[in-house]
C-alpha cells in the first residue's frame, strides 16, 4: 500500500482526481477502480507492489505489430479498473478489489531486475487499465527508463491530462482500446464517455509515443460499418492513418453473454471499410 497521487480533501474524506470520474470517496471507502480507499483523510493506492499477474509473453500480443515486433514483453498487472464494460475479457482480474485475487509482492526494482536478466527488453503495463494502480506503474516505468527498457501503456486511456502528461516522458509504445465510436455506449455499456479517450491519444501522438488502437467489435453493438467507418474517419482526420488499427473479435464474456461472437464476415467487411477509409495497417484479432 503506497500513498496515492491526485487527490484532494473533501468534506467527507477525498477526492481523487486521476481520472474524469472524480470519485468522492468516504472514510474508509473506495473509488470505482475498488484499488484506492481512504484512511484517515488520505487516498491510498491499495495494490501498489502486489501484481496479480506476470506473464513474458510476445509484444504481438498487447497487441503491438510495429513496436519490437518478433520481441518478448514482461506483461505486469494489478487488480483494477475505471471502466465497467459487460463484456471484459479480463474481468476475473479487472472487476475485484485486491484483496479477491492471487498476488505476489513484487518490487519495481526486482520487475526491472527481472527483464535485465532474461534479456527481455520491454516491460507492458497490461491487462486491467494501470492507470488505477499509477503510482506503481510511474515507479516501474521510471526505473526500467533508466535502465534502457522500454515501457508498453495497454489501456482504455481514460485519465486526466495531468497524471498523463507525468506519466508520457517514459512510455515508448501504447496500445489504447477504443470502444466504440458513440459516447452513449461508453456510457451505457462501459461506464464511462468517449471525449477523454480521443484527447489522450492525441496527447500520446504529440508526446511521440508509437500507438496502435484496438476496437472490440461486439455483435450487434458496435459493428456496423457505420461504426467503424466513423471510427476510421476520426482516425484519417487527426493524422492517424497510419497507425496500426486492430479490430478484434468478440466472444461472450462476463455479463454480455447473449450476444454471439462476430461473426467472421462482419470482421472481413469491418477490414474492408477501414481500408476503404484510408486506415493503411489493419490487423484482425481473435480470429
Amino acid at each position: 500500500m503506497r500513498e496515492a497521487r491526485f487527490y484532494i480533501p473533501s468534506n467527507e474524506g477525498v477526492q481523487c482526481l486521476l481520472c474524469p470520474h472524480h470519485c468522492r470517496i468516504k472514510e474508509g471507502g473506495r473509488g470505482l477502480c475498488r484499488s484506492r480507499e481512504c484512511r484517515d483523510g488520505k487516498l491510498y493506492a491499495l495494490s501498489y507492489g502486489i501484481p496479480c499477474a506476470i506473464a513474458d509473453d510476445p509484444v504481438e500480443k498487447k497487441p503491438l505489430n510495429q513496436f519490437l515486433p518478433g520481441t518478448r514483453c514482461l506483461s505486469l498487472s494489478c487488480t483494477g479498473c475505471n471502466l465497467s464494460c459487460r463484456w471484459c475479457q479480463n474481468s476475473d482480474i479487472s472487476q475485484v478489489a485486491p484483496e479477491e485475487a492471487d498476488f505476489t509482492p513484487v518490487s519495481p526494482d526486482e520487475l526491472v531486475d527481472i527483464c535485465l536478466k532474461r534479456h527481455i527488453p520491454s516491460m507492458a503495463y497490461t491487462y486491467t487499465e494501470p492507470f488505477t494502480w499509477f503510482e506503481y506503474m510511474y515507479d516501474i516505468a521510471v526505473l526500467a527508463h533508466e535502465k534502457g527498457l522500454k515501457n508498453i501503456l495497454v489501456s482504455a486511456g481514460y485519465v486526466e491530462k495531468v497524471p498523463l502528461q507525468e506519466l508520457l516522458p517514459y512510455i515508448d509504445a501504447a496500445n489504447i482500446d477504443i470502444k466504440a465510436m458513440d459516447d452513449a455506449i461508453y456510457r451505457r455499456y462501459c461506464g464511462a464517455t468517449l471525449a477523454p479517450v480521443l484527447e489522450n491519444i492525441l496527447s500520446m501522438k504529440a508526446a511521440g509515443v508509437h500507438i496502435e488502437i484496438t476496437n472490440l467489435l461486439v455483435t450487434g453493438l458496435n459493428d456496423s460499418e457505420e461504426q467503424v467507418r466513423n471510427l476510421c474517419q476520426w482516425m484519417v482526420d487527426n493524422g492517424l492513418q497510419d497507425v496500426p488499427l486492430h479490430l478484434s473479435r468478440y466472444f461472450p464474456r462476463y455479463r454480455f453473454r447473449d450476444a454471439v461472437p462476430t461473426p467472421k464476415a462482419t470482421m472481413l467487411k469491418a477490414r474492408e471499410v477501414a481500408h476503404s477509409s484510408g486506415i493503411q495497417n489493419v490487423y484482425l484479432g481473435n480470429i
